[in-house]
């Protein structure tokens, strides 16, 4: 069977992209090559090392026939302009957290993570049976792209402070690293959210161009080293309950594919979903031990007014984005209507167990 060759010329994409002509994934001697730009740093734990286990799955389910080679954020193009390379066809495909592309469109967050939103559980679910992916390609369509669930981080902490918070008070100015809707349920509690790629936070603390910063949990956090320009440990956090990464394909590139290999593509990026969540929550359990143990992390929980405020507020940005458009209203309902069935069974099924189990501790 012939393939049809993908051959589009690359846009300029904002700074930092050359303009350079995207080969039609590479076609020899029956083989596809394709190149993966990501959001994170090459061989990041999790993160990184998810996205070549993507690659590397693809290869091996494909006995050889589609090759992608993987590019850490900086590599071939700058973290946050990932989106645009795939859609412009500076790459076929690319690893990201949707949210970041808050700016293209107002359902993004929808397809990443709500404040005080769905667990990572409970986000798969309702993208796999809950119609969450039929609006999801609904929304990607429109920019040529593809999108697949590809990754969890699970539930992130509150994140690292450099002063320790006591009221809600304590937020009024403070610089804090956060994206999505989450930096603006910290606008509403009076703080300025920063939005910046994972490599750029470290020195923003160092330099005191911030004074906190959300990012993942103690696995990532503690490879990252936030611990030695931060004292304080917030968590649990309510502003990223179970972020969602993407794999957001070229559609075109992706619909040239032979029908095996779309197949295999799915499957490689849906088994990364269950890989990289399980490998964060191993590696967040060994590095809080490192972060309280070792490192002397003071690890706090944030005062019960200061949940009650980050809760109310981003259920209050939730609705108000709904209403940015209607298809960004239809995305609310169908998450919002899943949301309301997750809640009402988890108090019988894992919350309610894992309640049970803490209270013999």
């Amino acid at each position: 069977m012939k393939r049809r060759a993908f051959i589009k010329t690359a846009a300029r994409v904002g700074t930092g992209i050359a303009a350079a002509g995207l080969a039609a994934p590479a076609i020899s001697q029956n083989r596809i090559r394709w190149k993966m730009v990501t959001a994170w740093p090459k061989n990041f734990p999790a993160l990184g090392t998810g996205t070549q286990r993507i690659a590397d799955s693809i290869k091996q389910m494909s006995d050889g026939r589609m090759e992608v080679k993987v590019y850490g954020a900086g590599e071939l193009v700058p973290a946050f302009e990932v989106f645009d390379a795939v859609r412009e066809g500076v790459a076929e495909v690319g690893h990201d957290a949707p949210y970041y592309w808050l700016a293209k469109h107002s359902a993004m967050n929808f397809f990443c993570s709500i404040p005080g939103g769905l667990t990572a559980q409970e986000h798969v679910a309702w993208i796999y049976f809950g119609g969450g992916q039929e609006l999801w390609d609904e929304l990607y369509a429109g920019f040529g792209l593809k999108p697949l669930l590809a990754g969890s981080g699970g539930s992130n902490v509150g994140g690292w402070f450099t002063k320790e918070i006591l009221s809600l008070a304590d937020f009024k100015g403070l610089r804090i690293r956060m994206p999505g809707l989450g930096g603006e349920v910290m606008a509403r509690l009076g703080a300025v959210p920063v939005n910046l790629p994972g490599a750029e936070i470290l020195p923003a603390l160092q330099t005191g161009a911030i004074d906190a910063a959300d990012w993942i949990a103690p696995y990532n956090d503690l490879a990252f080293g936030f611990h030695k320009v931060a004292d304080f440990y917030y968590a649990p956090g309510v502003l990223e309950p179970g972020p969602a990464l993407a794999l957001t394909i070229n559609k075109e590139a992706f619909e040239a594919l032979p029908n095996d290999l779309q197949q295999i593509v799915k499957s490689a990026a849906g088994d990364e979903t269950f890989r990289l969540w399980s490998e964060m929550t191993v590696g967040n359990a060994k590095a809080l031990g490192a972060l309280v143990n070792k490192h002397k992390v003071k690890l706090r929980k944030f005062p019960a007014e200061v949940y009650d405020a980050m809760l109310a507020a981003g259920a209050e940005v939730a609705r108000e984005t709904a209403d940015k458009d209607p298809f960004t209203f239809k995305v609310y309902e169908s998450w919002l209507e899943y949301k309301k069935l997750s809640m009402e069974l988890a108090p019988i099924t894992e919350l309610g167990f894992m309640s049970l189990r803490d209270s013999q501790r």
